[in-house]
Formats: C-alpha cells, sequence, structure tokens
C-alpha cells in the first residue's frame, strides 16, 4: 500500500512524496481522465476523508476514539468513487508479462505500477495506486502502520497474512498465517489491516487494470524503522488429511529483495486539492 513503491530514481517500491507524483492544480485539467465530472455533493469527499484520517491517526498510539474515528474513515472512504478523484478506467491493454514472474525490465519499460500522490503528514499519507492489467504487488509488509485500501475501478485479489512468532533472524524462513484471499472491487468496502492483522498481503490485478486509494498510517520511514521488506510464500508441509486450500492455514515466508520486474512510476494526482 502506499505502500509499494518509491516513484523516482531510488527504484523503491513503497512511495515517499516526489515532486513528480504530486498533483498540480493547474494541470488538473489536462491530466483528467475521465468524461464525467465528479458529483457535484462528493466535490469534497476526498477532503472530508484526509481529514477524518488525520483525526483518527493523530498521536503515537491509538487513543480515546480511536474505534469510532476508524469507523467514521471507513464509511467515507468506501463512498470514494473514482470520479470523484477525476479517475476513468484506462485501456485494457496488458503489459506482456507484468505480473510477479516477469524476469526483468529494460530501459524505457513501462512500469507495471504508478502512483499518485494526494498528501503526506507525519502521521498518514493518501495515494493512488494505478495497476495495469496483469500487474501485481508483490508480498510485502507494513511494519506498525496501519492501512485502509478502496478499489476505485477494476477488480484486485489480495492475500492478506499474519507473522506468526517467534521472530525469524534476517535470512531465516518465518511462520505466518494465511487468512484470507479475497476479491475486491468498487462495490466492496475497503481493506483494512492493522499492525498485527493483516500486515503482510500480496495485490493483484484481475482481468484487466485496476486502480485503488491508499491510506497508510503512519507513512513509510525507513530512519524510524518503518521501511518495506519483500518476502516469498512457502507453503508449510500439509498433513495427510490437509486441504490445500483451506483458510486459514499456516505457511513459510522467506524475506527477499524487491523483484527486478517491480517498480512504480508516478504521475501527477489531477483530483481535488487536498489539505489534510
Amino acid at each position: 500500500m502506499q505502500g509499494a513503491v518509491r516513484a523516482g530514481a531510488e527504484g523503491r517500491a513503497l512511495p515517499r512524496s516526489t515532486a513528480e507524483s504530486r498533483g498540480r492544480a493547474g494541470s488538473a485539467e489536462r491530466d483528467y481522465l475521465g468524461g464525467t465530472m465528479p458529483r457535484d455533493n462528493m466535490a469534497s469527499l476526498i477532503q472530508r476523508v484526509a481529514k477524518q484520517a488525520r483525526i483518527t491517526f493523530r498521536g503515537p498510539a491509538p487513543g480515546p476514539g480511536f474505534g469510532e474515528n476508524l469507523h467514521r474513515l471507513q464509511q467515507l472512504l468506501n463512498e470514494v468513487q473514482a470520479e470523484d478523484l477525476h479517475l476513468a478506467p484506462r485501456g485494457p491493454a496488458a503489459v506482456p508479462g507484468a505480473g510477479c514472474s516477469r524476469a526483468g525490465a529494460g530501459a524505457g519499460a513501462v512500469p507495471p505500477v504508478s502512483y499518485m500522490h494526494i498528501c503526506e503528514t507525519e502521521s498518514f499519507s493518501m495515494g493512488v495506486f494505478l495497476l495495469r492489467s496483469g500487474a501485481c504487488i508483490p508480498l510485502h509488509d507494513h511494519p506498525g502502520m496501519n492501512g485502509m485500501l478502496k478499489v476505485l475501478y477494476g477488480s484486485l485479489r489480495i492475500a492478506c497474512l499474519d507473522p506468526l512468532p517467534p521472530a525469524a533472524p534476517p535470512g531465516a524462513r518465518r511462520r505466518a498465517l494465511l487468512r484470507s484471499r479475497q476479491l475486491y472491487t468498487p462495490a466492496s468496502p475497503p481493506c483494512l489491516l492493522s499492525p498485527h492483522t493483516d500486515n503482510l498481503h500480496q495485490i493483484d490485478a484481475v482481468d484487466g487494470p485496476a486502480a485503488f486509494l491508499d491510506i497508510l498510517a503512519p507513512p513509510y520511514d525507513p530512519e524510524n524503522g518503518r521501511d518495506c521488506h519483500y518476502y516469498r510464500l512457502l507453503e508449510a508441509p500439509a498433513g495427510p488429511a490437509a486441504d490445500p486450500h483451506a483458510l486459514p492455514r499456516e505457511v513459510w515466508l522467506l524475506e527477499t529483495p524487491q523483484a527486478a520486474d517491480f517498480w512504480c512510476g508516478g504521475e501527477p494526482y489531477p483530483g481535488p486539492k487536498v489539505s489534510p
């Protein structure tokens, strides 16, 4: 989630704010991708989402009223549609091999994922991820973070996992619980993660391009121990009576470097201006 990419020279996968990815008010009309203007009564919805996110995630730890504020934020986020952000679904053309299995990317290759920065504070970040047809944001974590993901168009398959104790040393396998693997569409409620539940996930675009609004609280910050780590799923040996497709089930994970075929580009945000 804001997770999944720092756009620019770093080539990382979980974005920080960049000038390239910030929306410019003067270019909003030029970058508008759809043919339908946002609903008049929802023009300030994304601003209300940002203000509620600031209220919800203020302070270093959840305080009184956190559950109620989180529920209110979830309700607002559930109302957001692509047209509210001046977005419309893009063409169905796929980038050959743009999924997780691609072996590499040459110079000038089109990024499988792009990020539109909306806003960022010390307590949360918000932006839009756009996935090309067949693209995948590999299995990664969000150390110490809360997150919310709302599909704007297309379909996403999201696999969510929880790490299990004990913690593993670097380079060693670690136990995890594969909790769910669900399909999300614009009609679905937001996908939620907490520091302890569904904190690891993989996101795949299904049957065409897709986009989702992403909130992370607090934002990624490697200097304060909130850096992104990538993992490869290793299925745990199943007993003779075990159903290999049953969920939840225990699996093994192995930390890996960021895949060579996964990187994120930046695009201007064309929607309403946001001041969190």
